[in-house]
């Protein structure tokens, strides 16, 4: 799977330790592109609504 270049956009809270989950558009209209930021060569492709499922279970703090 090809990546992409970006723009890769990014947020840590700069603690050591931190995993950096990185989020770009796809060249693919609807079609997401995540990556973890210590495997930049492995990414996701998902949908915007599957994308909105996980963004709203990490908010409510699932998977803890």
């Amino acid at each position: 799977m090809t990546t992409g270049t970006g723009p890769y956009s990014t947020f840590s809270g700069g603690a050591e330790g931190n995993a950096c989950a990185e989020l770009a558009a796809s060249p693919v209209p609807s079609a997401p592109h995540l990556r973890e930021s210590e495997e930049p060569g492995t990414a996701l492709t998902t949908t915007p609504a599957a994308l909105a499922h996980l963004l709203a279970g990490i908010r409510a703090g699932l998977g803890r």
